[in-house]
């Protein structure tokens, strides 16, 4: 009997500690309290602000990326341009607007003499209408001057 009485005073202090736990209205808590869902809330926006700022980072990234890539073609078409029509450019600076992909740009020559006479430098930069102080693209070629004949040092005239 005596294992009975302890066994019914543990279930009485059980019972207590469990009716602690209960509210004020003697049922079992249900759900969160104001506080913990603020909390949560909280760190829910901190979370989604961050978020959203990675993604708008993201995209700027790719809109400088097309720029910078539809300026790289600009200024090798200028390239191209030169090579195909097989021009002499003068020496100097020499600019013009094009357009590639619905985008606008403006666009920068120098042609300079290099130390070979058969040869001149061209430098390509292209900008943003109105930013010429940033180019988003600049590319170098040369153009050949194909009406001045090579000299050919070292070679023989004569056949066998």
């Amino acid at each position: 009997m005596m294992r009975d009485s302890r066994k019914s005073r543990q279930g009485a202090q059980s019972a207590g500690r469990v009716r602690a736990t209960h509210h004020a209205s003697g049922g079992t808590p249900h759900g969160f309290t104001l506080l913990e869902v603020l909390v949560a809330l909280a760190i829910l926006a901190v979370a989604l602000a961050a978020s959203l700022r990675a993604t708008g980072i993201a995209a700027s990234s790719s809109e400088g990326l097309r720029d910078r890539l539809a300026a790289t073609w600009v200024a090798q078409n200028r390239l191209a341009l030169h090579q195909a029509q097989r021009d002499w450019p003068n020496p100097g600076n020499s600019g013009g607007e094009a357009e590639l992909g619905g985008m606008r740009f403006q666009w920068q020559e120098v042609v300079s003499d290099t130390p070979n006479p058969q040869f001149r430098r061209l430098e390509v930069k292209v900008f943003v209408p109105g930013r010429l102080d940033a180019p988003l693209a600049q590319l170098t070629g040369y153009a050949v001057n194909e009406s001045v004949a090579p000299t050919a040092s070292g070679s023989s005239a004569g056949g066998s």
